[in-house]
């Protein structure tokens, strides 16, 4: 797949490439993954949280959710907004909410979604998240006793948060990584071209030493051709780095005994071994290298992308993994874009007969009679297009005819994106990244 250009990256100028673990260096089955949490979550909250019984017969439904969608713990509602922050479509547990009835909750303003009413699912992890939300504001509606909306986010979050911490679904990957993990061997092949440029590889993850090595044994180790171990590949590893906090203030590093795995206070150099926690300005200071001059990659679009740029000024890259398949469904509906784009001439030409001046009532009524049946043409093929998309909210990276929120924050702060770490392969590494040029409306008028 191909390396998607937002700004100018020149990696022949990039000293140090970081890299996120999970989704990034080690992929991931999202849809197994997220079943397996979405299970093990609705045990927690039956058992600690004091759900009723009924919530272990909710069934895992993988399209009831996709990156990029916002909860709003308020109205219970789950959301999918425009890159200027309108709502462009909403379900209410399991009901789409209509044009009409969105307009009662949000009155076409632009949400800010910083308040605590509303949580971002930013990453393949919050998949489930989307989905039991959904799942459970639906079974509240259907009589079951169940908490306020605000309460049903807030119980979600801590229960999600006890498994990813409590090692429950740790000990299920690592017990079955071929079910879990897409290991792909074209990425050790990829750093090992990095490094006979001359690219220091480093390492910066949320998860635990332990989970860490197991992963990157299984993921990495069997595909080396010139080294044998991943310890080996990367001059720097830090564990349970705490993104986006890691950008954000300072932390202390503790040293990993790599035998042991054991931990101690550390004051020294951070350029080479393994760590926990610390701080990016002195990771920086120790490599020796201008922020301008390291490349990080991550899938978190706050932790690993908006984050960097809003406290350093390392370059960044998004790994998007559902966009590969978003991509093949683009190409399978090429045909009926195509058709709605000629339609849409068509009815742009009606329009500006309709709106040129000493138009007769008999051609307006004749115009706009016409217009009714282009649109009820459009609305037919969108009908089409949208079932090659994801069958609740179509695509993640638009929200009707205009980019999402997400693909606003994908194109604000990532340097570059692609589906997956190796689509890199397929380029130097020196390789100089450059943006097509954006057209704007008033060029695209001058140029018809």
């Amino acid at each position: 797949m191909p390396v998607y250009v937002n700004r100018i990256l020149n990696l022949k100028q990039i000293k140090v490439i970081g890299f996120d673990m999970d989704y990034t260096l080690v992929g991931y089955n999202t849809e197994k993954l997220e079943n397996l949490t979405h299970r093990e979550a609705l045990k927690v909250l039956k058992d600690r949280m004091n759900y009723p019984a009924s919530v272990l017969d909710l069934k895992f439904d993988f399209n009831l959710s996709i990156v990029g969608l916002v909860i709003d713990k308020k109205n219970g509602n789950l959301l999918q907004l425009s890159r200027y922050g309108k709502v462009k479509s909403a379900y209410h547990g399991l009901k789409e909410i209509n044009y009409k009835d969105q307009n009662k909750f949000y009155k076409e303003m632009a949400i800010d979604i910083n308040g605590s009413d509303f949580i971002s699912l930013d990453t393949s992890f919050a998949i489930s998240s989307g989905v039991l939300f959904s799942q459970l504001v639906q079974l509240k509606k259907d009589g079951e006793n169940l908490p306020e909306y605000c309460q049903i986010a807030d119980d979600i979050k801590s229960v999600l948060d006890i498994i990813h911490q409590d090692d429950t679904l740790k000990t299920y990957i690592k017990n079955d990584f071929g079910k879990y993990v897409e290991a792909d061997p074209k990425v050790p092949e990829l750093m090992e071209r990095y490094l006979e440029y001359g690219k220091k590889l480093i390492i910066i993850t949320n998860s635990d030493y332990d989970y860490t090595k197991a992963l990157l044994d299984y993921a990495l180790n069997p595909y080396w051709k010139k080294y044998k171990k991943w310890e080996e590949v990367f001059d720097l590893v830090v564990t349970l780095a705490d993104k986006p906090g890691f950008f954000e203030h300072p932390g202390r590093f503790l040293e990993i005994d790599q035998n042991t795995g054991q931990m101690s206070n550390y004051m020294g150099s951070v350029a080479k071994g393994i760590y926990q926690g610390g701080w990016f300005q002195k990771l920086q200071d120790d490599l020796g290298v201008p922020g301008s001059e390291i490349l990080y990659i991550g899938d978190h679009i706050y932790g690993d992308v908006v984050s960097i740029k809003k406290y350093c000024s390392w370059r960044t890259a998004l790994v998007l993994g559902d966009l590969e398949q978003e991509i093949e469904s683009l190409k399978k509906s090429k045909s009926v874009q195509v058709k709605i784009n000629s339609l849409m001439d068509e009815k742009t030409v009606l329009e500006r007969m309709l709106n040129k001046p000493g138009t007769g009532r008999h051609t307006r009524d004749k115009l706009y009679e016409e217009i009714d049946h282009m649109n009820s043409l459009i609305s037919e093929q969108l009908g089409i297009f949208k079932k090659f998309f994801n069958p609740y909210w179509g695509e993640i990276l638009r929200a009707g005819s205009e980019e999402s929120r997400f693909a606003e924050q994908v194109e604000k702060y990532a340097c570059i994106y692609m589906t997956k770490v190796s689509d890199l392969a397929e380029h130097s590494p020196k390789a100089y990244f450059r943006p097509f040029k954006r057209i704007l409306p008033h060029e695209a008028e001058a140029m018809e």
